[in-house]
């Protein structure tokens, strides 16, 4: 059998990290649960497993995250009419447009029949829905609201998209100018700035120290383009690997952190994730600690991910969810107090939905600020380089043409 690596939490709030052997994941997350412990994680760890991870990279899913929001929202619209839950998949399997879809809603659709509560039938779909979604749809089940879960569910899905969204968008412009300004340099030193050379021998021009360099950079780029392309690729694939290093990707994280725009922004979007999943979670009934550790996962930076982890520790002893956070001293100031604030009124599920709406618009108007100086010092670096090489070849052939005139 495989070897399968898992992570749960305890009854306490603990997280628990080992190895099983087992016919696939489902069967270790239904062991899991047999044992009393919530499932976070269950993954192949041997080699198999990681070819089957190269392989997801290129396979296309069952039921993607648009087709998740969609979901969710017809579900909790027809539970929230009144309809039975079977009656409600019934509904739902005429909707979607893809055939693998349809397979994912038959799938639970056949599970609800055989008595199975519609947590477990989601998890038993392959990773199509999250541990979130699932527990989130487990607290709704227990606290008998399983479609006000669900709604919650898909607000938390469609803002978190929409935040997500709104950053692709706003890099989109940015990566396609880096593009034309490595194309248009290519282009430039590896055809046109070559042409030149033969000119330049031909008339025995002595060419000023910019023009030597610049003809010399070009007959290497021209020669020799395929290792650079090689070393490239190599740099790539050297990077990607030292960041499935975890000391050094806490150590990029960590400076990231630093930077001075970019730091403050990535702490922002992470913040925004986390207080949008920890209030959610919250909200639907889920024990704090276990809260915490269920929405670890949902950073990307792993320093801020580290600083969860320890203020959870720090709430199993008794200490405030904000002064937790606060000790950590990598979350903002203004999400602290009012996190604080939210503890001791009560209601710290409004509050920290509030925090993520907060610091989604701060997000949104630090990502237009920042666009708004990339995108003009890039067109103006890709001006000035362009300028540089047309300029550093036309010079000479304007001095030689003054000399011969």
């Amino acid at each position: 059998m495989p070897l399968f690596r898992y992570k749960a939490l305890s009854t306490a709030g603990e997280t628990l990290e080992g190895h099983m052997e087992a016919a696939s994941a489902d069967e270790v997350v239904v062991r899991l649960q047999e044992q009393g412990y919530l499932p976070v994680d269950a993954r192949r760890s041997d080699a198999a497993g990681a070819g089957e991870g190269w392989l997801n990279l290129f396979r296309r899913k069952e039921f993607g995250d648009e087709q998740v929001l969609q979901f969710t929202q017809q579900l909790a619209t027809l539970l929230g009419a009144g309809q039975p839950l079977d009656r409600a998949l019934g509904i739902l399997l005429d909707l979607p447009e893809g055939a693998a879809a349809r397979r994912v809603i038959e799938r639970i659709r056949e599970a609800v029949r055989a008595g199975a509560p519609l947590s477990t039938a989601l998890e038993q779909q392959h990773g199509a829905f999250s541990r979130l979604y699932v527990n989130l749809v487990r607290a709704g089940e227990a606290g008998g609201n399983v479609h006000e879960s669900l709604r919650r569910l898909a607000d938390y899905l469609e803002r978190s998209a929409s935040l997500r969204g709104r950053v692709v968008n706003a890099l989109i412009y940015p990566v396609i100018l880096v593009v034309m300004v490595v194309a248009s340099v290519g282009f430039l030193m590896a055809v046109v700035v070559p042409q030149f050379q033969t000119l330049f021998e031909s008339m025995n021009a002595e060419l000023p120290w910019y023009s030597e360099a610049v003809l010399q950079a070009s007959l290497f780029v021209r020669a020799w383009w395929w290792l650079l392309a090689l070393a490239a690729v190599a740099g790539g694939v050297l990077l990607a690997s030292q960041l499935r290093r975890p000391q050094a990707r806490l150590a990029l994280d960590a400076r990231l952190l630093r930077l001075r725009y970019v730091g403050d922004l990535a702490a922002r979007m992470d913040t925004a994730r986390l207080a949008r999943t920890l209030g959610t979670l919250v909200r639907n009934g889920v024990p704090l600690l276990s809260a915490l550790n269920l929405s670890r996962p949902v950073l990307s930076n792993r320093v801020l991910a580290a600083a969860v982890e320890a203020a959870a520790e720090e709430v199993k002893t008794g200490s405030g969810l904000g002064y937790a956070l606060g000790r950590q001293k990598v979350f903002p100031r203004l999400a602290v107090q009012m996190i604080q604030v939210g503890e001791e009124s009560g209601e710290l599920d409004t509050m920290l939905l509030k925090v993520a709406d907060t610091f989604d618009r701060e997000t949104g108007n630090a990502l237009d600020r920042l666009m708004a100086a990339l995108v003009p010092a890039l067109t103006i670096f890709m001006t000035a380089v362009v300028a540089v090489i047309i300029l550093s070849v036309l010079l000479p052939i304007y001095d030689l043409t003054n000399a011969i005139g």
